[in-house]
């Protein structure tokens, strides 16, 4: 007689089978991802991966989907490897998924585009963020190994370009599990202090996973959480972190980030130079220019000032002067000679020449006799002779016929 089995054991059966059978277990398989909700509260994702023809149901635990570079999302192609098992609740088979990679793109590759795209949307790679390093630091930070090539190149550098630069060397992990979280914590010992201008954080150059770390979620949000300005060199030239795109400014190497980071002292010192014999040579054309508009400027104050009319007055002054001494001149001159004129003609007809000839003449009371009938019978009349006078009595006269 057959056996009877009972639902759960008949399913335990199954699942027994299935899990001893080698064929089921640790096996790849290629699918399209479909009814994925994101990851379930627990941690764990729940998905179902089909083709064409059948679909599978898959479950990935919280402790494997931890360790998966990349978000998968429904209709993306994957490589899934896992184990068949059987979930006895409702008697289906499911794989239990150890490993996920998207099939015919690197998982490595689609993380970092995935991860790109998110903190661009978010403003981290906003060139209005970006801020400005400081022209002359005077205290420098560098995150890397310890023990690499980076770190020494970098010291070099700051050391030969601008030795009064002080340099602080942060040892962080630059690859490896660790690496993101020792970045991460290495970030935020140089933000809580106060006195560092500039942070170089990088590495030499490696593979893409030597590199991963610089493209880590925490690694980024880090870096936009700084508060001092943040210098990337991950790699060389080529090589492209989502570290480079964060950061404040982007060097191809770390020896490059280490000549952005600080002045080069020698350079500084020829453009003083050259400064310098810039400013003499404005300054002595300035002299020369200020001496210029100075005699200029004397020049008009000398011609607007009064002291300068005031001679020109004077000056104008003494030849009026001068003039009126020579019309006084001619004009006295000229009156000599009219008085000598007019002395003349009087002295022509002078009542003394007259005496001198011989005639005299009679004053009656102060004037002069012309007529007889100007004076009585014993009136006294005074009679002037060219040398004395006489005075006499009228006793008779005679009327002019």
């Amino acid at each position: 007689m057959a056996k009877i089995f009972s639902v759960f054991e008949l399913t335990a059966l199954i699942r027994q089978t299935l899990e001893q059978e080698d064929l089921f277990q640790n096996v790849l398989v290629s699918g399209e991802m479909s009814n994925f909700r994101g990851p379930h509260a627990s941690g764990h994702l729940y998905f179902t991966l089909k083709d064409e023809k059948a679909s599978l149901r898959c479950v990935m635990w919280r402790s494997r989907a931890v360790s998966l570079r990349f978000s998968p999302q429904n209709g993306m192609k994957l490589m899934i490897r896992g184990s068949i098992g059987v979930y006895e609740k409702d008697g289906s088979y499911q794989m239990h998924v150890t490993a996920m990679e998207p099939d015919g793109l690197g998982s490595l590759y689609l993380a970092y585009e995935q991860l790109k795209a998110r903190l661009q949307e978010e403003g981290l790679f906003d060139p209005e963020r970006k801020r400005a390093l400081p022209p002359f630091p005077r205290k420098v930070a560098v995150l890397t190994s310890p023990t690499g090539a980076a770190v020494r190149d970098v010291i070099n550098v700051l050391g030969r370009r601008y030795p009064s630069a002080q340099v602080l060397v942060v040892p962080v992990p630059v690859q490896g599990d660790a690496a993101p979280g020792g970045i991460a914590a290495g970030l935020g010992l140089v933000s809580q202090m106060t006195d560092i201008d500039v942070v170089i954080l990088g590495r030499g150059g490696g593979s893409i996973e030597e590199l991963w770390a610089f493209n880590e979620e925490i690694v980024a949000r880090a870096i936009a959480a700084c508060p001092h300005p943040v210098i990337s060199a991950v790699g060389h030239e080529t090589d492209f972190t989502i570290a480079d795109f964060v950061a404040d400014v982007r060097a191809a190497t770390p020896s490059a980030a280490a000549e952005l980071a600080v002045p080069d002292t020698a350079a500084l010192e020829a453009g003083l130079r050259q400064q310098s014999q810039r400013m003499a040579r404005a300054l002595t054309r300035l002299q020369q220019s200020l001496a210029q508009r100075l005699d200029l400027l004397e020049q008009r104050l000398a011609a607007a000032s009064p002291m300068a009319g005031l001679r020109e007055h004077g000056q104008s002054l003494k030849r009026l002067d001068e003039d009126l001494h020579q019309a006084m001149g001619r004009l006295l001159r000229d009156k000599q000679a009219s008085l000598a004129l007019a002395a003349a003609s009087l002295n022509a007809l002078s009542p003394l020449k007259v005496l001198a000839r011989g005639y005299s003449v009679t004053r009656h009371r102060g004037r002069i006799l012309t007529s007889s009938a100007t004076v009585e019978t014993g009136d006294e009349v005074v009679t002037y002779l060219r040398q004395g006078s006489i005075t006499s009595v009228v006793t008779g006269k005679e009327k002019a016929e």
